[in-house]
């Protein structure tokens, strides 16, 4: 979605400002992705969910990152996958320290109809990770209850 063209870039300016173009210069320039700032289409890691008979398979794009890193819980059907990484660098030359830190963290969260907490496995391999979910076993359509 990121790609989408506004609704402002109309050859056609209904607001014609006598500014031309520069409204669209000034948002190109703070919403383009040159500068270094924080923007969610960049900032967390991309998810696929399929489904088959008996489970639910969750595969998120994760390069770089170590499975100590990476952290997965479940509660009542809302599957959480969370990364937390802290980089340090300190170098110490002759006349200077230099000492940088950085932290960043990263969550994402999906509801999953009729997932199991049961039975989870997760792997790490080649920066995908891969979450396998079993579905509650499916209990007759219909159940008739004597009334006492």
């Amino acid at each position: 979605m990121t790609g989408l063209v506004p609704f402002n870039r109309k050859d056609v300016d209904l607001f014609d400002t006598g500014f031309g173009n520069v409204y669209n210069m000034l948002d190109d320039f703070f919403g383009g992705r040159s500068l270094p700032g924080r923007s969610l289409a960049f900032d967390t890691f991309k998810v696929d969910v399929q489904e088959d008979e008996k489970n639910y398979i969750v595969e998120a794009d994760m390069p770089g990152i170590k499975k100590e890193e990476v952290e997965i819980s479940f509660d009542r059907g809302r599957l959480s996958i969370s990364v937390k990484r802290e980089e340090k660098v300190e170098e110490e030359k002759k006349n200077y320290i230099h000492k940088e830190r950085k932290v960043s963290s990263m969550c994402r969260s999906l509801y999953l109809e009729n997932a199991s907490g049961d039975d989870i496995k997760a792997k790490l391999d080649d920066g995908v990770l891969k979450i396998e979910v079993a579905k509650k076993e499916k209990s007759e359509a219909e159940k008739r209850i004597e009334i006492e």
